[in-house]
């Protein structure tokens, strides 16, 4: 039973061997001298001018997680139309209802004014 675990803890060992390699050689060969300007922190190219632990708009965060939500969805669209040929009638009303509770939940964020940056 425990032969099928194999090829996984061989996996595991050759790369936990390799990462442990590769960082001994780059402390052997990096040259360890960090000059004041590579470790200064930056922000696109220039010295931060603000704190970096503002508080950022709540609008933000909602549209980043509408965008997150509309995205996943939309991923469930690939495999259905990748298999459009065998899913049949069925699998086509079924994504029709999925396609219409996503436009509808889109409808109701555009009213609501979650997508507004005024």
């Amino acid at each position: 039973m425990l032969q099928g675990y194999l090829p996984v803890l061989i996996f595991l060992g050759i790369s936990l061997g390799l990462g442990l390699v590769l960082m001994v050689v780059g402390l052997f060969l990096g040259h360890g001298e960090k000059s004041a300007e590579k470790a200064s922190p930056y922000e696109c190219g220039f010295e931060p001018f603000e704190d970096g632990r503002i508080k950022f708009d709540v609008r933000y965060y909602l549209v980043a997680i509408l965008f997150i939500i509309f995205d996943l969805e939309i991923a469930f669209l690939f495999p259905w139309a990748v298999s459009l040929d065998s899913v049949g009638v069925f699998g086509i009303i079924a994504m029709g209802i999925f396609l219409l509770v996503l436009v509808v939940g889109f409808i109701f964020e555009w009213k609501k004014g979650a997508l507004e940056w005024d």
